[in-house]
């Protein structure tokens, strides 16, 4: 069952939105090697198990999924969960309003994870693609060829970027962190590593295995084609170099009797 976190609605307010600043503007961000990065790369299954755990047990106490269906839990390319298993998660873990029987009910794998539980906690589902974390020079994004958009880096700095100290502002606690822009967040630590058990034989994890395998989890509810998008891609890409060489090809031998001609 879900873990009751008790935040107040000024620790929440801020999260991993930010406030009015562009996410990672300002802040340091990691650059993690994930396995989902490159052309080819591709999702680890085990990793998107581990940071749904995560998810469930610590970050849903106040942030939301409303845009994943619970059914998408057993996707291939997904955490891959057994339709068995995707039904006995949402069961026991969510409760979602029906509005013919004008009362909640246990989730099934045809509904959607339910929206925020805190006040101004911003909802997940997006938030890898919504944060770049990579950025220049000077704005134009050219790093981001490279390294990618770096959502799930920025979460994953975030996490992790908690120094410990914290300051009283306004009637709210603030936390520094070295990842968020201005250095200065109101979301408390939400992981310090083992907060989580996982599968039976994995060891306890650590603060930044937890961080990278909710980050990965949520770069996947993100994009959750991304695989067929690459083979898509790829697919394309070979498609359009045949047909350059066929389009040389012919080109070459439409125009090679006139290039005799004029050279006689």
């Amino acid at each position: 069952m879900i873990r009751t976190i008790a935040l107040t609605a000024g620790l929440a307010l801020a999260s991993l939105a930010g406030v009015a600043h562009a996410a990672g503007g300002d802040g340091h961000v990691e650059d993690v090697d994930f396995s989902f990065e490159g052309p080819f790369g591709t999702y680890d299954q085990s990793q998107l198990q581990r940071g749904l755990q995560v998810y469930t047990e610590v970050c849903s106490a106040c942030h939301g999924l409303r845009y994943v269906p619970f059914r998408t839990l057993g996707a291939e390319d997904g955490p891959g969960l057994s339709e068995a298993e995707v039904r006995a998660y949402a069961a026991q873990n969510f409760f979602v309003y029906d509005a013919e029987l004008d009362e909640e009910r246990e989730a099934r794998p045809t509904d959607k994870f339910p929206p925020n539980n805190g006040v101004g906690a911003p909802d997940l589902s997006l938030m890898a693609k919504a944060r770049a974390g990579f950025h220049g020079p000077y704005g134009t994004g050219i790093s981001q060829l490279i390294n990618g958009m770096g959502g799930p880096e920025y979460i994953y700095s975030l996490l992790t970027g908690y120094t410990g100290e914290q300051k009283e502002q306004a009637g709210t606690v603030l936390y520094e962190n070295h990842a968020f822009p201005g250095g200065w967040i109101s979301m408390a630590p939400p992981l310090y590593g083992e907060d989580v058990e996982y599968a039976e034989g994995q060891p306890s994890p650590s603060l930044e295995q937890e961080a990278m395998d909710v980050s990965a989890f949520l770069m996947w509810t993100a994009e959750p084609k991304m695989m067929a998008r690459k083979q898509t891609g790829f697919t394309a890409v070979v498609f359009l170099i045949l047909l350059s060489v066929l389009l040389y090809l012919t080109n070459k031998a439409i125009w090679k009797p006139i290039k005799h001609r004029a050279d006689a």
